[in-house]
């Protein structure tokens, strides 16, 4: 067979483009001119067998030369290319799902098989970040209903990998709506619950919109990017794990769609219910106990907000064959003292271990939702959960399940401090009246969380606390300065973070 015209020269760019291939071509090159390839082109790079489809961007520098295929990071680990090799540039075949995102776009419906289209499309990299973020504009602010919920959410199981742990097992499960800084109860309910003998295989995401993700948190402590053999070795041992779901293929699509959400800064209710329970389903679980945080500046405002999310929750899970349980938390302030990943796991470390400095408002939280789980599962009969979940923190079975969890996950370690820290301190005696949850994680992220593990801010009052003059509210942590006086420069803008009532 004659050589394909369209071979181009290997150059690894070192362009970080947040996970999306992107292939740069020079404007004068004769595969880009004769193919009519432009800006944001789809195209497919096939090289050894391998296929990946990349965004073109067209360099008028000189970059790269006319001969050449410049790849971004994620282009070039995908092909697992090699310096100098050459590679098949061709047109990607047409996405005929696209016609559904136009559909969904517009305000119409879309059915099982519409969704399954588009998923499967996403989940085979053949969306851009463009078309990602049509499809997550467009699914939110309320614009699915119950059945295109349940249709989106088994399209998502679908296209991946799913765990199962035998007939007749209970497998228990937890999860956090978010919205609350510092809730990291998952560290402690794991632990727990597997101490008291029941199985608890849980995958969690990274942040989305928050300073932290529970898989974030937990990477600060033992490895979290395991593959599907090493969590079913880490769970027969232990009886439970706690590991990033994104390294596995358990629910891919929404792995994606969160890449795109991040920045977007959109988690919306029904992909909320898709993300969890596809993962929930796809790793295996059985029982799933639902966190809901309550607050003003939480993600759920409203108990009538609430009410809502778990009527969408419910009416998923019966659908795939779930038991669900949901939990309506305080959500008025963050958990905890720490806003960031090393800050949280420090926290779950003090609870575990049992220093008295520990924080009691996460001890608290832990230990309820520990004994939903328990509760849930039947092996604690109802009322009696609290007491069998405090009994293993007490006694140190859960710190020494979860040094047990973290040996099997690749060793324990201790989550690493920031270099700098700088305290913001009160302006005005009084009484803490309310804390603006979404601010506190907005500085905690400006501060270089969760990217930088070290970086965010701990919290040294709550509500109700009486506060002088120049006493800290909270410090800030960070690892470079630039950010840390980023971070304080937002801080100093904002006079209502903490909203401080005079006395008398």
């Amino acid at each position: 067979m004659p050589a394909s015209p369209n071979l181009l020269r290997l150059r690894r760019l070192g362009i970080d483009t947040y996970q999306e291939p992107v292939l740069y071509m020079h404007r004068d090159c004769s595969v880009c001119r004769a193919e009519g390839f432009e800006a944001q082109s789809r195209v497919e790079l096939c090289l050894n067998g391998r296929t990946v489809i990349a965004t073109v961007n067209v360099v008028v520098s000189d970059l790269v030369a006319p001969g050449e295929a410049g790849l971004s990071e994620a282009a070039w680990h995908l092909l697992q290319a090699q310096p100098g090799e050459l590679v098949d540039v061709r047109h990607s075949p047409p996405l005929e799902s696209l016609s559904h995102l136009r559909a969904k776009v517009y305000g119409h419906r879309l059915g099982a098989r519409a969704f399954s289209a588009v998923i499967g499309d996403i989940a085979a990299g053949r969306y851009s970040d463009l078309h990602l973020a049509s499809f997550v504009t467009a699914c939110a602010g309320d614009h699915l209903d119950l059945d295109e919920t349940i249709a989106l959410t088994r399209a998502m199981v679908n296209v991946g990998d799913r765990m199962h742990w035998g007939n007749g097992r209970r497998v228990m499960d937890k999860h956090c709506v978010g919205g609350l800084p510092g809730n990291r109860t998952t560290l402690i309910v794991v632990p727990i619950v597997a101490a008291c003998g029941l199985l608890m295989p849980k995958t969690s995401s990274r942040a989305i919109t928050s300073p932290a993700g529970t898989a974030d948190a937990m990477e600060t402590v033992a490895p979290v990017d395991l593959d599907v053999p090493a969590i079913r070795r880490v769970v027969e041992r232990t009886g439970g794990c706690i590991v990033w779901g994104g390294a596995v293929r358990l629910s891919p699509a929404d792995d994606l769609l969160i890449r795109v959400e991040r920045p977007l800064d959109i988690d919306s209710e029904s992909q909320l219910v898709a993300s969890v329970l596809s993962k929930k389903v796809a790793a295996g679980s059985t029982h799933v106990v639902i966190d809901v945080p309550v607050g003003p500046t939480a993600k759920v405002r409203s108990a009538s907000a609430a009410a809502t999310l778990g009527e969408r929750l419910h009416g998923v899970g019966r659908a795939l064959g779930l038991e669900l349980r949901l939990v309506t938390s305080d959500g008025r302030q963050p958990v905890g003292r720490g806003i960031g990943p090393a800050l949280e796991a420090r926290d779950a470390l003090s609870v575990l271990r049992g220093e008295a400095a520990a924080p009691a408002d996460l001890r608290e939280r832990a230990l309820r939702l520990a004994a939903e789980v328990l509760e849930l599962s039947g092996l604690a009969a109802p009322g009696l959960g609290l007491a069998r979940a405090q009994g293993a923190l007490d006694v140190g079975a859960a710190w020494h399940k979860f040094v047990d969890i973290c040996e099997a996950q690749g060793g324990l370690r201790e989550p690493p401090r920031a270099m700098f820290r700088e305290p913001v301190e009160a302006r005005h005696a009084g009484r803490i009246r309310a804390v603006d949850n979404r601010q506190l994680a907005r500085i905690a992220k400006l501060a270089g969380a969760p990217k930088t593990a070290a970086a965010g801010l701990e919290l040294h009052v709550r509500l109700g606390d009486r506060v002088e003059p120049g006493q800290p509210l909270f410090t800030l942590h960070g690892q470079a300065p630039g950010e840390l006086a980023y971070a304080r420069r937002y801080v100093d803008a904002h006079a209502d973070i903490f909203e401080v009532a005079p006395e008398g």
